[in-house]
């Protein structure tokens, strides 16, 4: 593509190493892969990748700029994730509290698919991340060819970092180090999340 401004395999490197860094995303996946398995784990990956999707999309129609430029639509979505990294937060802290054993998964109020789908769809920081990704990959003429073509090969990165996280933390030794461990798991993992939502709601706005 002569509309990027670096080697395609550059990009998609640092975008594998952001995307597959500790975050909500890869923490939810791999807690939901040890817990309750490939399958779920799995769902709950799509679920994650979709929401990239939209982002991705959305980032390049032009909503990351909107966003930007509209505080109050910036500020609902941080919110509305800061809440939701919260709960999940308590949740952990409440099982490590309790030191519930490992059981098989009951069915859920919410699937995993959609679990994973509303952590990235109420974190602004994705479809921000997008949009500084084409900004910086990208030269200012890019031709939409370009844009989707790119896109394309970043979602799939995106796919193969987020089921490749499934994938490894539902494999038998790790999921028997959880077995072991979980009240250790649970209490890092509402900590983790805890974090996370802090760092959401100290996220500044910088139109």
């Amino acid at each position: 593509m002569s509309d990027l401004l670096f080697p395609l395999p550059f990009i998609l490197l640092g975008w594998a190493a952001g995307g597959g860094s500790p975050g909500p995303a890869t923490l939810a996946i791999s807690g939901t892969s040890m817990a309750e398995g490939r399958t779920r784990g799995l769902q709950l990956a799509s679920g994650v990748v979709l929401g990239s999707a939209i982002w991705g999309i959305a980032a390049a129609l032009g909503f990351s700029a909107l966003m930007m430029s509209n505080v109050w639509l910036f500020e609902t979505v941080r919110y509305i994730g800061a809440a939701y990294l919260l709960y999940l937060a308590l949740k952990s802290l409440r099982s490590a509290w309790v030191g519930t054993s490992v059981k098989p998964a009951k069915p859920a109020r919410i699937g995993a698919f959609t679990k994973g789908l509303t952590l990235h769809l109420t974190n602004p920081k994705a479809v921000l991340g997008w949009g500084a990704i084409y900004a910086v990959a990208m030269t200012p003429d890019a031709q939409p060819q370009s844009v989707a073509l790119l896109f394309c090969a970043l979602i799939a990165t995106s796919a193969f970092v987020f089921l490749g996280y499934a994938v490894l933390f539902s494999s038998a030794p790790i999921a028997r180090g959880y077995v072991r461990l979980k009240r250790l798991f649970d209490l890092t993992f509402g900590v983790l999340f805890g974090a996370a939502s802090l760092k959401l709601l100290t996220t500044k706005h910088t139109p």
